[in-house]
């Protein structure tokens, strides 16, 4: 597409945006969010294929190239939109448009393209987190069905969820990478309990998920029967590159960015920020973030490309994770006892939301795979050392 060309593209997209993104909306991915505006923003952009941007059009994406869909993320962040995305966006819908059978795809991709199914993940389990080959939920295949029994634990949304994606053992005999299905089944059934978990910033994202005779349909397994640890590997390059691409843990996220906050407790003097020591971890913070960026794109054109032998996702996800930590260890710096509140007299509520971010960020190099199981894929896959 010729730079003209492009050039009309973006002019549009503005010009879409100011006409259906109210103003209440340009607050950033809150959680308090209005309801009835958030609906109506996610029928608008689903409508243009947008939730979705470079999927196909026929299973409701966007249809969109590279720099078109650039530049459709650039302008929905420069006004600090909501950007839509999901469980299915992110992880399941890629893996399915590469690995899924062409009726999976109809059946699952346009919902999740239209954001009206919520999916979870089943992966880890009490006995396998680090080691997730050790999972031992099973799964026993009964006519055109299989019988689940099992447990998964730090199963993010699993109390909101309509399905999920999970790993079963259906194979007990084999090899452990090699007995293991990816398979997928509804969430409202018999046979399926979900306990939320409550973290250590009050909330309850996490939930365990106990299956006790759930079922799920032969035809809904993806990729072969007992050949779901290539399938579950592919999934998790893509999650770990959009954790690795995003803007980090503050922007969009909250109702003041880290640089506002750094300015306003801290203040300026001759136009630039009075500590010199916040002041050079906030450009080294921002340098990094732009690094970041950078590699995940390469990343995301590698996996975009077909190409498997690398995992810069586990690089991404890695950084990343070491980033947002450090972003709101340098906020809570710039804040100092104020920064410390949890409730009641004497701070804002914007003092009490950065505490909580705070915590919850905690966690973040430990989910998705720990800081030390990324260090060894990318020693194994990306610097490719010995073992």
């Amino acid at each position: 597409m010729s730079p003209e060309t492009l050039e009309e593209f973006q002019q549009g997209v503005r010009s879409w945006i100011d006409e259906n993104l109210p103003a209440d909306l340009r607050v950033g991915n809150r959680k308090d969010l209005p309801g009835d505006s958030l609906g109506k923003w996610i029928k608008a952009v689903a409508s243009k294929g947008w939730v979705t941007p470079q999927w196909p059009t026929e299973y409701g994406g966007g249809g969109l190239d590279r720099k078109q869909a650039a530049i459709l993320m650039k302008e929905l962040k420069a006004v600090r939109a909501p950007i839509i995305s999901s469980f299915g966006t992110s992880m399941l819908g890629p893996t399915l448009l590469e690995l899924g059978t062409d009726e999976q795809k109809q059946e699952f991709l346009p919902a999740i393209s239209r954001h009206e199914v919520k999916w979870c993940q089943g992966y880890s389990e009490p006995g396998a987190g680090s080691d997730l080959a050790s999972l031992q939920t099973r799964a026993v295949k009964e006519g055109d069905e299989y019988v689940i029994t099992g447990q998964k634990i730090w199963t993010t949304g699993a109390d909101k969820a309509d399905w999920i994606f999970c790993l079963v053992r259906t194979d007990p005999d084999a090899p452990k990478h090699e007995g293991i299905t990816f398979i997928l089944f509804p969430m409202h059934q018999d046979g399926v309990e979900v306990s939320p978990l409550t973290l250590i910033d009050g909330s309850a994202e996490f939930s365990q998920v106990f299956f006790n005779g759930a079922r799920a349909k032969a035809n809904h397994v993806v990729g072969p029967v007992n050949g779901g640890w290539t399938v579950a590997k592919r999934l998790l390059q893509h999650e770990r590159t959009t954790d690795g691409g995003s803007e980090g843990g503050i922007t969009g996220a909250l109702k003041e960015n880290l640089t506002d906050i750094v300015k306003r407790e801290i203040g300026l003097k001759d136009g630039i920020l009075a500590d010199p020591t916040l002041r050079q971890r906030l450009a080294a913070q921002e340098l990094e973030a732009r690094a970041l960026s950078l590699t995940m794109r390469r990343a995301g054109e590698e996996l975009r490309s077909g190409q498997v032998g690398r995992d810069i996702g586990s690089l991404g996800k890695y950084r990343w994770a070491n980033m947002v930590k450090n972003e709101q260890d340098l906020a809570m710096a710039a804040m100092g006892a104020q920064g410390l509140g949890w409730s009641g007299p004497g701070f804002e509520d914007t003092q009490l939301e950065r505490t909580r971010a705070w915590l919850t960020t905690r966690a973040d190099s430990i989910w998705g795979g720990t800081n030390e199981v990324q260090m060894n894929v990318i020693a194994k896959r990306v610097l490719k050392m010995p073992e």
